[in-house]
């Protein structure tokens, strides 16, 4: 889908931002790219729509070259979603959403419909929101309108910079479910920077760990955790001193929400298993029964790990921002 191939971006006083990138993100994967402030993972980010030119090498999407297309096209097909959430105050909500498919001649009716269809997709009632001024919705609410004003012409590519970064930890949280839960329906190919692991882990199905311009180390939230490639990304994820200690299975496990759980040696753990076992079961399970003394007491699942996980490196203050 996207392919950076040996893709280099220097400034005028020979400064590498990035160097010799190489990576691939899938169509309708959600590729989460972290660091340190300064690692180049903005850049990155924008030199796939060419609000950044590269120096050296190429970047294609589904095979062909971005310099290859009208810069027009290649950015009405890429949705992007900033920190500051940017939307045109004189406008209504509606008018907000409408302009990349105006730009496009989209008729009105069919611009209006898609409005609301999105509105009701982020849970904001068209009737309510649509003739709305972007002063008179939340900071949690706008951020809502300008997820789908990139969605708006049904892109293939959304682009995500810090996007919740300036909200309050509620909003921020409400918004990342939503996302997971958006994700679910649209399928995009969605690239989204960020400096919170615990935010990464959570809405990623792959990440990209950077250091300065270059890239660290890419896997899944389970691939990266488990098996972190040097002390860099041990310390930035939190994750260099687990222990059989620290852990309590207590703290992740779930009730069982379904009656007759099939019980078989390769997805049920015991109560007293190690961290190590259980995550090693997770990489191949979403969901695990918990045995103890013979009877199924419980559930771990991958997300209620990775939350566990992310939550007790916050907590040990190992996390950089």
């Amino acid at each position: 889908m996207i392919a950076f191939e040996n893709v280099t971006k220097k400034y005028a006083n020979d400064q590498v931002a990035v160097k010799a990138i190489h990576l691939e993100i899938k169509k309708g994967g959600f590729f989460v790219l972290i660091g340190p402030s300064g690692c180049g993972k903005t850049t990155l980010l924008k030199m796939i729509n060419r609000l950044i030119h590269l120096t050296e090498g190429t970047i294609r999407i589904n095979g062909k070259r971005i310099s290859d297309y009208n810069i027009h096209e290649l950015r009405w097909n890429i949705g992007y979603v900033l920190q500051q959430i940017a939307l045109f105050p004189h406008m209504t909500i509606e008018e907000n959403i409408a302009v990349v498919p105006e730009l496009k001649k989209w008729s009105k009716p069919q611009i209006q419909q898609r409005v609301h269809e999105l509105l009701d997709m982020v849970g904001l009632e068209p009737d309510k929101y649509s003739q709305r001024k972007p002063t008179e919705l939340s900071g949690g609410e706008q951020q809502r309108v300008g997820v789908v004003r990139a969605l708006a012409a049904d892109p293939e590519i959304i682009l995500m910079d810090e996007p919740f970064s300036a909200l309050d930890p509620i909003s921020r949280t409400k918004l990342q479910d939503d996302l997971l839960e958006l994700q679910q329906t649209i399928q995009k190919t969605i690239v989204f920077v960020s400096h919170d692991m615990q935010e990464a882990l959570k809405l990623g199905d792959r990440i990209c760990v950077m250091k300065d311009g270059e890239i660290v180390q890419i896997g899944t939230p389970q691939e990266i955790i488990q098996n972190p490639v040097n002390d860099f990304v041990r310390e930035f994820i939190g994750v260099e001193e687990y222990g059989e200690n620290t852990f309590n299975i207590q703290n992740v496990i779930e009730p069982i929400a379904v009656e007759n759980i099939q019980r078989n040696q390769e997805n049920t753990i015991s109560f007293n298993d190690s961290l190590q076992t259980i995550l090693q079961k997770l990489a191949h399970y979403e969901c695990l029964g918990v045995e103890e003394k013979g009877e199924m007491i419980g559930v771990v699942t991958r997300a209620s790990m990775l939350q566990y996980l992310a939550q007790d490196s916050l907590e040990r203050g190992t996390l950089n921002g």
